[in-house]
């Protein structure tokens, strides 16, 4: 049995920025200073020795600077998208799913407790079935150094592949199931997901069949303490608006071009990931990482955010270098652009569900970021770490006529 819970604190400070022009989704020129906060508690039980079952309840309360919008890159990882007023601030199911392993040797690894992961051991060769509400970075894009907004990188073009418009709710869920085969030298994984029934929306698709995401990754890792990479490829399947078709009826009815209304069931969506950690020393607390994707542009941009191309490259230092093990030193930067149809949709006027400065100076969005995390155990199982943060924004919305902006935050985070 497990039990577990974390808590997440996250005040943010948005500096000003210059702004010539503005619209519904900038960034606030004259800056902005947001809280956010993030309870949960979590459940894990194993009633055989090959089946598991996860339960865990989140509450977020709080806003992102600028309401969550105006950059691809949102700067804050914890908070939930614009758009999501209605959302009621009280516990919700994140997570309930069952996950069955198989052995498929004897060889077995050890398991330490941690969120949605019992202690114990595992067979390092299995077959794995999960199936439940869940999120899917919780299987795909998974990085060392990049995966988690509570304790690692907060910027969302940092802790995901933002390109990868995987399906979710407004809050960043979904359901769906995945297979899998893991060996220690690698791992295969296939995963199907409801996608929303509109861009940005907490309501999913009921049908598989008419509308759907689909993950394949690759996972290569042939040496156990070398390099790993991860190729991922995605299928989107939806109620979508295309942005060449918006703009041509944007041009005939002499409006302002909306994606929306020309939503189409069962359009299409692909695209193609890279994902890389590289090891270095101090038993893999310090190394480098990197990733880099595209996707089909055309459609638009539908459950996670306004990127369809991205390359983010960076490292962690381990504290053991200055006396203290558990901390944590890193930096990383992003470099990210949109599709041809999507820039031009925005350079005339149109909004998505993040961006909408009313035109466009088009230019690729340009983040760097830097934390140090001072980690401290007060009891057993008990941490809390705390983290200042720095993050530096060219380019934000992919307007250059907009920007610079800096963001600073503190991060506390505590979990059992």
């Amino acid at each position: 049995m497990l039990v577990g819970a974390e808590y997440t604190y996250i005040r943010q400070h948005q500096t000003a920025l210059h702004s010539p022009y503005a619209g519904p989704l900038s960034l606030n020129p004259d800056g902005d200073t947001e809280p956010s906060h993030t309870i949960g508690v979590y459940a894990g039980w194993a009633p055989l020795r090959w089946l598991q079952f996860y339960l865990d309840t989140e509450k977020f309360m709080g806003a992102g600077v600028s309401g969550a919008t105006g950059l691809g890159g949102l700067s804050n990882g914890e908070v939930v998208r614009e758009g999501a007023g209605g959302l009621h601030k009280t516990f919700y199911i994140a997570r309930v799913y069952s996950r069955i392993v198989i052995p498929l040797s004897d060889e077995s690894i050890k398991l330490e407790r941690a969120q949605d992961q019992l202690p114990g051991t595992e067979p390092a060769t299995h077959l794995e079935f999960k199936i439940g509400r869940v999120a899917v970075t919780d299987d795909f894009d998974h990085n060392r150094y990049a995966t988690s907004p509570r304790t690692q990188f907060m910027n969302w073009s940092l802790w995901a592949n933002t390109a990868w418009d995987y399906a979710a709710n407004t809050r960043g869920f979904t359901d769906g199931a995945v297979i899998s085969y893991v060996s220690p030298t690698w791992s295969l994984r296939y995963g199907i997901y409801r996608m929303p029934q509109v861009a940005n929306s907490q309501e999913l698709e009921m049908s598989l069949q008419d509308a759907r995401e689909e993950n394949l990754e690759l996972t290569l890792s042939p040496y156990s303490s070398g390099p790993i990479l991860r190729l991922l490829a995605y299928r989107n399947i939806a109620n979508m608006g295309d942005y060449r078709e918006a703009l041509a009826i944007a041009a005939n009815t002499g409006s302002v071009p909306d994606i929306t209304a020309n939503d189409r069931a069962g359009r299409r969506k692909y695209g193609f990931a890279i994902n890389m950690e590289q090891p270095f020393a101090d038993a893999g607390e310090t190394g480098l990482f990197a990733r880099i994707v595209s996707d089909a542009a055309a459609t638009e941009s539908f459950a996670f955010t306004e990127v369809d191309r991205h390359f983010s490259a960076g490292g962690q230092l381990s504290g053991m270098h200055w006396s203290r093990p558990d901390d944590r030193l890193a930096v990383a930067w992003v470099l990210e652009g949109l599709s041809t149809p999507h820039r031009e949709y925005l350079a005339a006027g149109g909004s998505g569900f993040v961006l909408g400065d009313g035109a466009l100076d088009y230019a690729r969005e340009n983040i760097t970021e830097i934390y140090y995390r001072a980690q401290f155990t007060l009891f057993e199982n008990v941490r809390l770490q705390l983290s200042p943060d720095f993050q530096y924004a060219r380019n934000p919305g992919y307007n250059q006529a907009r920007g610079p902006v800096k963001f600073w935050s503190i991060r506390l985070h505590l979990e059992y």
